[in-house]
């Protein structure tokens, strides 16, 4: 079998990869003699109490680096940031939204992960259906933690239906394996309309529960449905009747296991609630928001921060009078103008248009903020009073990137619809701050260079 080497992207300056003289094309290949697997071997091992590092050099020459460990970064960046490929998925499921996207984007947005490793390092949701012995072994031995499963359903035969995968109702036997080993779990139960919820829904949270304290905390969200669905499996949407069933469910086994765990478990997303028109649970029933990634909680700590943030505002600079504008998904418009209307109230010199935007490129039926598209934002915006100036969540934003979805970028929505554009964060200081026109980090006024004026025709 060929030997495994990982090629370094960079070094940083004055680290003690560069005191070692180790260059950007050179390759790790061992560590006290271990091959190096991917990212955790790596981390695991340059832990250890000193190392010897085999390196080889661009020209082939082999050196072999003896390193006391201080617990300093080494100051490598490998030009792999996983140190290995990305395991894709192995399943079809009929709630996949990949299989709902739109011909001709970008093909990165194709892609279906399903990687063990991403969990720990992103926090994202995979099935087990990919993980081997040998990756178990690694979870234990690493101590890594927590997994966060999607779940669906602990009903096998439904699972290898709904995964479309005839070994997903085995992969459930890999949680107890993780239980025994106590290794921290969360869970995901992506709810399906008539397939697993009511009976079914009952049977998943009671088997899940059966794993406490070990799995910490299971959400529950509803399936997401785009108008891209031509030859995949018929779902149907929840309206305010079914979403409320669901609630009914949670809520009971949230009282129950409270009583004997002190700890509520199984939570709904934000958005069943809305679609129920029920209204949000109060902030201790949320457990400190251990699924806040997953939608659960967003609102009520939205709700929560902005009040604190209000209240703590006595000593910031005065804010100037202005129009301004926000722009959001139609699931949270609603409450996100009651937000608004409370931090107005307070400073009565900003007036703020709340816009609800469609999401017409996905289809009507998806209402997040953070499914919306740059042409949703320009075509339902343009000729709107806007002000002077525009937040945007950042959920709208590919990671640690200016651009939408559809590829469209900051600097053209801004040059389309004239007029500045600040990226909000989630939280709800972000949201104050970023109404009243200040920087978070230092109370001061927002300012916008020239270059960013110019191009705007200011």
């Amino acid at each position: 079998m060929k030997k495994r080497k990982h090629k370094i992207q960079a070094v940083d300056p004055g680290s003690i990869a560069e005191e070692l003289e180790l260059e950007a094309g050179d390759f790790l290949l061992t560590i006290n003699g271990n091959e190096i697997e991917d990212v955790f071997d790596y981390e695991y091992y340059v832990n250890s109490e000193s190392m010897l590092m085999l390196v080889e050099k661009a020209d082939g020459e082999l050196w072999e680096l003896e390193i006391e460990n201080n617990y300093e970064n080494l100051g490598i960046t490998f030009e792999n940031g996983l140190m290995s490929d990305y395991k894709s998925c192995s399943n079809r499921c009929i709630f996949c939204f990949i299989d709902q996207m739109p011909p001709g984007m970008r093909e990165t947005l194709y892609f279906k992960d399903d990687d063990s490793r991403l969990s720990f390092l992103q926090g994202n949701y995979i099935t087990l259906t990919n993980m081997k012995e040998h990756d178990i072994e690694r979870i234990i031995k690493f101590k890594l933690a927590p997994i966060n499963i999607s779940v669906h359903t602990t009903n096998p035969r439904l699972r290898c239906e709904m995964l479309h995968n005839r070994f997903a109702g085995e992969a459930l036997k890999k949680i107890d394996i993780l239980f025994q080993a106590q290794v921290p779990m969360n869970g995901q139960i992506v709810l399906c309309r008539g397939i697993n919820d009511g009976l079914e829904l009952e049977r998943s949270i009671e088997d899940l529960a059966k794993y406490l304290p070990v799995m910490e905390s299971v959400s529950v969200v509803p399936v997401g449905l785009s108008k891209y669905r031509d030859g995949l499996y018929p779902l149907k949407p929840f309206d305010r009747e079914s979403a409320a069933q669901v609630l009914e469910i949670i809520e009971r086994w949230q009282q129950k296991l409270w009583q004997r765990w002190n700890n509520h478990f199984i939570h709904a997303s934000d958005e069943f609630y809305l679609m129920a028109g029920w209204p949000l649970p109060e902030e201790e029933r949320y457990d400190g928001y251990p699924q806040l990634e997953n939608g659960v909680g967003m609102l009520r700590l939205l709700d929560c921060e902005v009040t604190d943030t209000l209240e703590k505002m006595t000593d910031i600079p005065k804010v100037p009078s202005e129009t301004l504008s926000i722009a959001t998904g139609e699931l949270a418009y609603p409450y996100l103008k009651k937000q608004v209307a409370k931090i107005v109230q307070r400073y009565s010199q900003k007036q703020v248009h709340v816009y609800a935007v469609r999401n017409e490129f996905f289809g009507e039926q998806i209402t997040v903020a953070g499914l919306l598209t740059g042409q949703d934002i320009l075509g339902q915006l343009r000729g709107k009073n806007l002000g002077e100036r525009l937040l945007l969540p950042a959920c709208m934003f590919r990671s640690g990137e200016d651009v939408f979805l559809d590829d469209i970028t900051l600097t053209e929505v801004q040059s389309t619809l004239q007029v500045p554009v600040n990226i909000v964060k989630s939280g709800g200081q972000d949201l104050v701050y970023g109404i009243l026109g200040l920087d978070a980090k230092n109370d001061e006024p927002l300012s916008y260079s020239s270059y960013e004026l110019k191009e705007l025709g200011k």
